[in-house]
């Protein structure tokens, strides 16, 4: 059994990115750049208003009134290609290019207009209200580095550079397995007695889309050990990560990592010593994954939220710690002291707080839904008071 640090540890050691594709910025969102992003063009394009006014020569300012004559217009996307003489003004809106010969923007709310002529009546300050050409960045600077996760931010800088396709990791190939005669499909287990919706598999699989996976295949299983050694084959054949919720204990009828043994499993790691979630594994068969997390609704969730992610960011050319963004944040109620096993308290945040919730049962499900935070208690660590700083991470 292996600690929390040392899975993550694990998992950068036996995860390389899968490779590259070059697609549309348009499709981009969400995928992580294997190259960076280098400016095609300057931003502004050209020296712009920063906002709706007159474009005039600061020579013409001094003793007011002063009056202007208007002698042209500048619109975004369409320059006045005159210049602007002394005694002159152009009206300008904002992003227009700045007309040859003017050198501020007076805006209009310190203009009184005439027809065409245009009054300043006071000092209308010393702001110019130009956008320098260049001034955000440069034909040539690197916007975005390799490894960015492209967010809608990194799109609008993605496509502020001009750039029509980027250079991305290849998304995982994950086929999710689920484990146990007693799942069936959510709205079917009013009609048996004994049914348990197969809720687990849907929360990991959102989870593993959130965090990029291209879900290839989902199939339950019985508990039935030559079913699922066929089951894995097809699996392996089909993705290059697979996911197996449930059989992970040790039970007569736990059959998780016993299906893959005929195919070459090499197990990396057989427990977690982290609660909950101590039954999750993780091994290889060749240049394929496998990931084993537990069977109850909670267990699988956080384990997929600690693990998975950190597993799937490592496979687009990410650090695994990428996935595991801990916050600092105050603690709302008092936790008692923990055991051997690290902790992740399910949590919510509230008035600048967090608090664990009062039902930490591994099979919780409506509890899991309050939930928006995990604290991470370390292994035999003290209790902690009210008002103290913990580490928290976003479910």
């Amino acid at each position: 059994m292996v600690s929390f640090d040392e899975a993550i540890d694990i998992i950068r050691s036996a995860v390389r990115p899968l490779g590259t594709e070059r697609i549309a910025v348009d499709e981009a969102g969400g995928r992580v750049l294997a190259a960076p992003v280098i400016a095609a063009i300057d931003s502004p394009r050209a020296d712009v208003s920063a906002m709706d006014g007159y474009a005039i020569r600061s020579d013409d300012l001094g003793e007011y009134p002063v009056s202007l004559n208007l002698v042209g217009q500048s619109l975004p996307g369409k320059a006045w290609d005159g210049s602007v003489e002394s005694g002159t003004c152009v009206r300008i809106f904002t992003g227009a290019p700045l007309p040859a010969g003017a050198d501020r923007i007076v805006i209009q709310e310190s203009i009184r207009r005439e027809g065409d002529t245009a009054f300043i009546d006071t000092d209308p300050g010393s702001a110019a209200w130009v956008r320098r050409r260049g001034k955000d960045f440069r034909s040539g600077d690197e916007l975005l580095a390799a490894g960015r996760l492209l967010d809608p931010a990194a799109l609008i800088a993605a496509a502020g550079a001009d750039a029509a396709a980027v250079e991305v990791f290849a998304r995982p190939r994950l086929a999710l397995l689920t484990t146990g005669d007693e799942l069936v499909d959510p709205g079917q287990a009013r009609t048996s007695p004994l049914g348990v919706p197969d809720s687990a598999a849907l929360g990991v699989a959102a989870l593993a889309r959130q965090w990029g996976a291209d879900i290839v295949a989902r199939t339950r299983l019985p508990d039935k050990l030559d079913a699922m050694k066929a089951a894995a084959a097809d699996a392996l054949a089909s993705a290059e990560l697979v996911v197996v919720i449930g059989g992970a204990s040790v039970g007569e009828r736990d059959f998780a990592k016993r299906m893959f043994e005929p195919l070459g499993l090499d197990l990396l790691f057989p427990k977690v010593s982290i609660r909950p979630g101590k039954p999750a594994w993780f091994g290889r068969i060749g240049d394929k994954l496998v990931l084993g997390l537990p069977g109850n609704p909670t267990s699988a969730l956080v384990t997929a939220r600690l693990l998975l992610a950190s597993l799937l960011a490592a496979m687009q050319g990410r650090p695994p710690e990428a996935a595991l963004g801990w916050e600092p944040a105050r603690l709302g109620t008092p936790l008692p002291a923990c055991d051997q096993r690290e902790t992740f308290h399910r949590a919510s945040r509230a008035a600048g707080e967090v608090a664990p919730l009062g039902f930490q049962e591994s099979h919780a499900q409506k509890a899991l839904a309050d939930a928006d935070v995990l604290i991470r208690q370390t292994a035999n660590s003290a209790a902690v008071a009210a008002g103290e700083v913990v580490q928290v991470l976003r479910l």
